[in-house]
């Protein structure tokens, strides 16, 4: 009897010391990573999460339909913002900017041509007509007083005397074409050639700025820094606006966020700012950590399944963002189970515990 007694006393002896052992590795475990430290005291919010990026997913695309011609990223490089990431064949398009250039230089030259008027050669041609018609003016006006005079006298026939005044009247009018034209070419720009002329440069300029536009759209390029993280499409195929064809998917991913499926029975428990963190399967106990930077005006339907047999699928969730604390690092689109401290610590300073 006394022997069955010392075994059982020392069977439970060795449980308790087990027991010891287990919670003082758990307990040194955790220690090993920088989380925040939550009051056993305060409540806490289970909710399944999908970790993702700060500007979420962005699917880019083309502008313009055509074929690719290049596609020189692949996934997991590193972007910056302006950088190429596709370009679409453009000879056609380049063409369109040459022509655009050439016309813009002819509306320019015609501008110049008006503002500064005719050439000097123009005027001195223009100046010596008006001196020749003057002469041939001069001479038939001498020649025509004379025919008069003789007429008078009846030295000549009044017919010709006649002819010799019309002669005179040509002359006239040919020093009025003369002098005129020479007005004209020495004469400054009138406001509304000029105006026209500048309108045509306007025009010029705008169809050059509208075909380098469309040149530039061939090539498609980031809009952020941040990680490529689908290669979509690849050189040699089409793209088209018509329908739905992103040639890459980018993320922003210097800030990490949890996307959290709240159950509708703990959203009153809900507030921004309060302290949470995240663990994955794929991380065993390792915590990180948190805190809440929005949350849900509207329920809906779940967006992170558990793939459990007993999962509920008809439960109503409330939408809550959670942002990582700087210097962690998760996989985008990873399922975690997240924890949110509901209790009075929840606004208090967060404690960080170093390995």
């Amino acid at each position: 009897m006394k022997r069955s007694l010392y075994v059982h006393s020392a069977a439970v002896a060795l449980c308790l010391l087990s027991t010891v052992f287990l919670l003082r590795r758990r307990g040194n475990s955790v220690q090993a990573s920088p989380v925040a430290s939550f009051s056993p005291h305060d409540g806490l919010i289970s909710a399944p999460g999908r970790v993702e990026a700060v500007s979420e997913e962005i699917r880019i695309g083309s502008e313009l339909s055509g074929r690719l011609r290049s596609v020189p990223v692949e996934e997991g490089d590193r972007v910056h913002k302006g950088q190429v990431l596709a370009e679409i064949e453009n000879d056609d398009y380049i063409a369109r900017v040459s022509a655009a250039e050439a016309t813009l230089a002819e509306r320019q030259a015609e501008l110049l041509r008006i503002i500064n008027g005719a050439r000097s050669q123009e005027r001195l041609a223009a100046e010596a007509n008006v001196q020749a018609a003057k002469a041939v003016l001069d001479n038939a006006r001498r020649e025509a007083e004379r025919r008069r005079n003789l007429a008078e006298k009846e030295m000549i026939s009044h017919d010709e005397a006649e002819r010799y005044e019309r002669v005179y009247h040509v002359a006239q009018a040919e020093y009025d074409r003369a002098t005129q034209e020479f007005s004209l070419v020495d004469a400054d720009a009138r406001i509304e050639d000029r105006r026209r002329a500048e309108a045509a440069v306007s025009t010029a300029q705008a169809q050059l700025a509208e075909a380098r536009a469309y040149l530039e759209k061939t090539y498609v390029r980031s809009p952020l820094d941040g990680v490529v993280l689908r290669k979509l499409r690849h050189t040699g195929e089409n793209v088209s606006t018509q329908f739905d064809s992103p040639i890459v998917t980018l993320a922003d991913d210097s800030s990490l966020r949890v996307r959290l499926d709240v159950d509708e029975t703990d959203v009153a428990r809900l507030r921004l700012g309060q302290l949470a963190f995240v663990t994955a399967e794929a991380y065993g106990s390792r915590r990180f950590a948190g805190h809440i930077i929005r949350v849900g005006r509207i329920l809906g339907r779940k967006n992170v399944r558990t793939d459990e047999p007993s999962e509920r699928v008809d439960t109503k969730i409330l939408e809550t963002l959670m942002e990582l604390d700087p210097g962690q690092s998760l996989p985008l689109g990873l399922r975690v189970d997240a924890y949110v401290q509901t209790g009075t610590g929840s606004e208090g300073q967060r404690s960080t515990q170093m390995p």
